[in-house]
């Protein structure tokens, strides 16, 4: 979190064999995490990609007879949601082997994730995205707000975690978003945790039954509003136990 990150994708292409994908996927992976926009799964909206155009090539007389490859790859910054192009660049690129696959992975090999024109398109789609945050702060946070009003509180959590700090006013709006949705969360929990040790301890006024409504009060949130009423419960139950019967209880009290 806090950072623009780009995960890697790359679609399936018939003509490039296992190997060579496998190391076109490295070389994307080190052209991000050099740039410090490594990706990872915790947004996967935002992809880097490629796209490889095989050119012509070049018999070199042996022995032993070798193959000149020359391949155009077009590299991608997009929304993988939208299907949006951010920015994009191509480099031309020839590798030798002693045969097309070889010179193929060869003329991969050459590409320098520190290459000015990579830098360049990699700037460019790091401005877009935060151009994106920036014009669409206001449907984030109304999205999140749905997704409350459907009690999906970790996912709206979620998803105003992922603006990065790189969008200052859109990331504070979010935090401030973030904060009142994480209360009216814990709050919720609350609620439901109080009313399940109410039923189990109306159900058994014991020892037992006060131990069990002491297991589930325990894993409400200090900070949830209705803590007054929490507190107010604990203590009718703590008066209802003989005095006999109360060590368990206040040691697990005195836990919680």
């Amino acid at each position: 979190f806090g950072r623009i990150t780009l995960n890697t994708y790359l679609a399936k292409n018939p003509s490039i064999t296992l190997d060579a994908k496998n190391l076109l996927i490295t070389k994307l992976d080190q052209i991000t995490s050099s740039n410090g926009m490594g990706g990872n799964s915790l947004n996967p909206r935002f992809i880097i990609t490629a796209n490889v155009n095989i050119g012509s090539k070049d018999i070199i007389p042996g022995p032993p007879q070798m193959i000149a490859q020359n391949i155009d790859i077009t590299f991608f910054v997009g929304d993988a949601v939208t299907n949006t192009i951010f920015s994009n660049t191509t480099l031309s690129l020839k590798g030798v082997g002693t045969n097309e696959n070889k010179a193929f992975i060869d003329a991969l090999k050459t590409i320098n994730p520190k290459n000015k024109e990579l830098l360049a398109f990699l700037e460019e789609g790091k401005t877009k995205i935060i151009n994106y945050y920036s014009t669409n702060c206001d449907f984030i946070i109304k999205d999140a707000q749905t997704l409350v009003k459907q009690e999906k509180y970790d996912e709206a959590i979620y998803q105003l975690s992922l603006v990065p700090d790189v969008c200052k006013d859109c990331y504070f709006k979010c935090l401030d978003t973030l904060t009142q949705i994480y209360q009216q969360k814990i709050d919720a929990d609350c609620k439901v945790k109080f009313n399940e040790a109410k039923v189990i301890w109306t159900a058994a006024q014991t020892p037992n039954g006060a131990e069990k409504a002491g297991d589930i009060l325990s894993a409400i949130n200090p900070m949830a509003n209705c803590q007054k009423d929490v507190t107010t419960f604990i203590k009718a139950i703590d008066a209802k136990l003989k005095a006999d019967e109360k060590a368990r209880w206040q040691f697990k009290m005195k836990q919680y």
